[in-house]
């Protein structure tokens, strides 16, 4: 399953978000460090979603990270993250 798919499946199972958006950005770090052919190892993730409500940005972070497990995170070299309510 390609790791987009794998993102948007578990944080949408986690937090149910009103919105969500998983973009492959690997292409644009083509010669950069972590850089693999054929993508899937930079992502920018944009979330809403209610469950983040009352919550620091740092508490938010931790949250995301959980819900895509350590196995998925060690899969990918850097992950840009959005949160918001």
């Amino acid at each position: 399953m390609r790791v987009e798919v794998e993102i948007n499946e578990r944080l949408s199972a986690a937090f149910s978000p009103r919105e969500l958006v998983v973009v492959d950005d690997s292409e644009a770090h083509r010669g950069h460090a972590g850089f693999q052919e054929g993508g899937e190892s930079h992502f920018n993730v944009k979330i809403r979603a209610q469950a983040f409500e009352g919550m620091s940005r740092i508490a938010r972070h931790r949250a995301v990270h959980s819900a895509l497990g350590k196995e998925l995170v060690g899969r990918i070299h850097a992950l840009a993250l959005d949160i918001d309510v």
